[in-house]
């Protein structure tokens, strides 16, 4: 009889604690706000896939939110209007120390990591017609660079830096992917800097009705670049990815997924567990998420892990 009153007794125990960690993991007062970018970029659906396997397992709330992309993102973070935020490692890098887009700020060290994403492929895209054939022969056209202080523009500027440009030598347009795509079939921009995972939809839509192609980054360019910012990284865009038959070289950039340092650590590692543990679906977003893999969590995260994505990485062995 004891021994059944001390079984019974670890059994309800065992139970009240389920019942406690479930209550917590599934708080219906916690809405989560994913930011990403716009609507034609690959953010956009990645985050889709975040907040549905979020709402499914957690039993919470979620928005996705199409933003400006990285830099709008950080701010946004910092102003608690998101939990989570999809973000270029270069913008997190400057954020962080307080340098470039983010200069005469102090460096925001609230910034926490919850996993490294997919890389960003730098693709300078234009057509045939142009005569572009190289970033030098930028100078004097008329050059998509991204919208105003994203991190597309950032890294626009770092590109052109890296050939001894800057914008004072083009002609510069702040657009979305779309609206640069836009323009360059209606012979309104030349060209246009398109930084995202490979493919891209607007992209793939240029080419659909133009001699799309990409331009390549040399490899002095490229040895500047990731000397002097470590968060580049050489990439190679497939031939056949677009109209290009040949592999273009280029730079990439690691996407991370941020996450609100106020956030509770067991809230933070539920997510982390979840995304992990679904990881078809987010495959099933866009075919660049296939580079999102346990493996590769810290593999240019420019910023510290959020406690609660550190103990589920420690958990399965993918952190020391």
């Amino acid at each position: 009889m004891k021994k059944i009153l001390v079984s019974l007794s670890i059994f309800l125990s065992l139970a009240v604690l389920a019942v406690s960690a479930a209550a917590q993991q599934f708080d219906r007062n916690l809405f989560i706000t994913i930011a990403t970018g716009g609507t034609s970029g690959v953010y956009y659906p990645i985050g889709g896939a975040v907040a549905n396997i979020i709402a499914r397992d957690l039993k919470v709330d979620t928005s996705v939110q199409s933003t400006g992309a990285s830099v709008e993102n950080i701010n946004l973070l910092n102003r608690n209007r998101v939990e989570l935020a999809i973000v270029m490692g270069d913008a997190v890098a400057q954020a962080y120390e307080g340098i470039g887009a983010f200069e005469g700020r102090p460096g925001n060290k609230d910034l926490r990591g919850l996993t490294a994403l997919y890389p960003n492929y730098v693709q300078l895209v234009t057509t045939t017609r142009t005569g572009i054939n190289s970033v030098r022969d930028l100078e004097g056209r008329r050059v998509g660079v991204g919208a105003a202080n994203s991190g597309v523009e950032l890294n626009a500027r770092l590109i052109l830096e890296a050939h001894g440009m800057s914008y004072d030598n083009i002609r510069q347009d702040y657009l979305s992917y779309s609206e640069a795509v836009d323009q360059i079939k209606n012979g309104m921009i030349d060209a246009a800097f398109v930084t995202s995972g490979i493919p891209n939809a607007t992209v793939i839509d240029l080419s659909t009705t133009h001699e799309a192609k990409i331009i390549p980054i040399d490899n002095d360019a490229l040895a500047y670049l990731t000397k002097n910012y470590p968060f580049f990284a050489a990439g190679i865009i497939p031939g056949g990815t677009y109209n290009d038959k040949n592999d273009v070289q280029t730079a990439t950039i690691t996407n991370v997924m941020l996450v609100n340092h106020r956030l509770s650590d067991d809230v933070v590692y539920h997510i982390t567990k979840s995304l992990f543990e679904n990881l078809d679906t987010l495959y099933g977003a866009h075919n660049a998420a296939r580079n999102i893999k346990l493996e590769a969590v810290a593999d240019g995260m420019p910023v510290p892990f959020h406690p609660g994505a550190e103990r589920y990485f420690r958990e399965v062995g993918v952190l020391k």
